[in-house]
């Protein structure tokens, strides 16, 4: 095997996952690869690349979140993990990266627009609207400061805000009114707090895009190489089965009854608290011979109270909750979409 980092012909068969390498993502990107049970191994210190642990084959690039996008659609990485925001506004809608998972459930933010609290009469698109025309009489357009042109076109368009001048901008943005370089902005925020500290406002149906964290990939590397669609895969049920495991619980009890048909019985007679495909139903020996069943079922975290007190309805006792660290259903639902995505782009 290869060193990390090495060229050698076997990293072109390697799944080369690209990963944040500071930033908001950076750090909440690591914890999710270890909690779904593929810690990564960085190299060095200040190394730049590294190895995906429980997972052969597959290395990892560290980028820069917003670079992580063209990395991926140019083939430099097959796969990424990045912001939605950054993905959809600058891959191209018929190229090579697809969004295979939409949401890791980490990093989540708001792309919106943020006006000068001195604009008091300002709260919704409408009052922005009014404003681009009151502009545009006295010979002046809107100006909008953004790192995300695409999607901030896009969005005043639609609600009807066509007098504007777009500022792109790479740097922080929030400044931006206050030195006159734009008169709002259209950026990501978490909290609202650095907003607020810069006398700024967002408003009311100003968001463009509800985002978070996404995991990406490039359709065609992954076409010509049938060994990576197996690391994907890989990857893909570990993120997907540690996702879907973190809805349910395992809830089990102890229940007398005649005999296990019967138990059962019982259960499904609420078919919602039975779990996903029913009770398992198996038989406790006690010393003094009873009829004792340990029951177990799989519902969803919400419903676990619920589900105590079904079992206690017929006498469950000794009732434990317990998290499943990972849930597999029958297939991969991301690793499904992705290969369908590469066989359509196979026959395109």
């Amino acid at each position: 095997m290869n060193a990390p980092g090495s060229n050698g012909a076997s990293d072109r068969e390697e799944l080369r996952l690209a990963i944040p390498s500071d930033g908001a993502l950076y750090d909440p990107t690591l914890d999710f690869l270890r909690a779904c049970g593929m810690p990564n191994r960085r190299s060095s210190s200040r190394g730049y690349t590294g190895r995906l642990s429980g997972v052969p084959g597959v290395s990892t690039l560290f980028q820069r979140a917003s670079d992580i996008p063209s990395k991926v659609e140019d083939g430099t990485a097959d796969c990424g993990i990045t912001g939605l925001d950054r993905v959809l506004e600058s891959t191209q809608e018929d190229g090579d990266a697809t969004v295979v998972m939409e949401d890791l459930r980490f990093g989540g933010c708001e792309l919106a627009l943020a006006v000068p609290e001195t604009w008091l009469d300002v709260t919704t698109t409408a009052d922005l609207a009014d404003i681009a025309l009151e502009f545009r009489e006295r010979g002046r357009e809107l100006r909008v400061a953004t790192k995300y042109p695409r999607m901030t076109q896009r969005f005043l368009f639609s609600k009807g805000i066509n007098y504007l001048k777009l500022v792109p901008s790479s740097g922080t943005l929030e400044v931006a009114p206050a030195i006159g370089q734009a008169d709002l902005i259209a950026d990501i925020t978490a909290t609202g707090t650095t907003l607020r500290e810069n006398r700024l406002k967002t408003l009311m149906d100003g968001t463009i895009l509800t985002s978070q964290s996404c995991f990406i990939a490039n359709k065609r590397a992954l076409r010509e190489s049938g060994g990576k669609m197996a690391l994907v895969k890989a990857v893909l049920e570990r993120a997907e089965g540690y996702l879907r495991a973190q809805d349910f619980c395992r809830v089990a009890a102890n229940v007398r009854g005649p005999s296990a048909e019967a138990v059962a019985a019982l259960i499904l007679e609420q078919r919602d608290l039975s779990g996903l495909e029913g009770p398992t139903v198996a038989p406790v020996f006690e010393p003094n011979g009873q009829d004792l069943y340990s029951v177990t079922i799989l519902v969803e975290k919400a419903r676990a109270l619920d589900a105590v007190e079904h079992l206690r309805g017929f006498g469950g006792n000794g009732i434990t909750i317990s998290q499943p660290t990972y849930l597999f259903f029958a297939q991969c639902e991301a690793y499904e979409r992705l290969a369908a995505a590469v066989d359509a782009s196979d026959a395109s």
